[in-house]
């Protein structure tokens, strides 16, 4: 418990602002986006996020191009042999919900690699584990309990470090990935750092 309610939203975090840096001007949109509905003398708080769409839309679009948790809990066991389709699914195969693979679907997404929050500006999708097409917390009986305090802290600190720096690339970003317990950047992320 004490793992997955720290080091995922690290991670998305992490990713967050790797895609920030490599995009400076969605960065500025979002940045202006806060200095609208909160101001520059006052602290972003939790009733400020749902004035935050594009805020809320770069959050998600991570979420959908590097959920911290690529492979859901939803694991199956084929007790005996069994056909999806054309594929033989052994008996004793343990089966996953791959987040990743749906999520960068071309049949699910329109052009599914690019980075587009304006996407969940066009079309709504919740993240909570209603809409399968993005589903990073899981859904159903065995949906993540910490997902919503896991957002709004995600919202938050974003918010927070937008509000307060710029973020600049202290050097080339690579956008790898490395699974481990989780989807983790293969190269931490360094940034440069301007206060505003």
């Amino acid at each position: 418990m004490v793992f997955r309610g720290t080091d995922t939203v690290a991670i998305l975090l992490e990713w967050v602002m790797a895609r920030m840096v490599l995009h400076q001007d969605l960065q500025k949109k979002a940045r202006e986006e806060i200095d609208t509905c909160v101001g520059q003398n006052s602290h972003v708080r939790d009733s400020d996020i749902a004035n935050l769409p594009y805020l809320q839309a770069i959050v998600k679009e991570v979420l959908r191009l590097h959920p911290p948790g690529p492979l859901l809990s939803w694991a199956r066991l084929a007790v005996h042999d069994v056909h999806v389709d054309k594929v033989l699914v052994p008996a004793g195969t343990t089966a996953m919900v791959n987040m990743w693979a749906i999520s960068h679907d071309s049949s699910i997404w329109e052009d599914p690699w690019a980075f587009k929050p304006e996407r969940f500006l066009k079309e709504d999708v919740s993240i909570m584990g209603s809409d399968l097409r993005l589903a990073p917390f899981g859904a159903g009986r065995r949906v993540c309990p910490g997902r919503a305090l896991g957002l709004a802290t995600a919202h938050l600190w974003l918010a927070q470090l937008l509000r307060h720096f710029i973020w600049l690339p202290a050097q080339t970003v690579d956008l790898s990935e490395c699974l481990r317990l989780s989807m983790e950047m293969k190269t931490p992320l360094r940034c440069l750092v301007v206060r505003r």
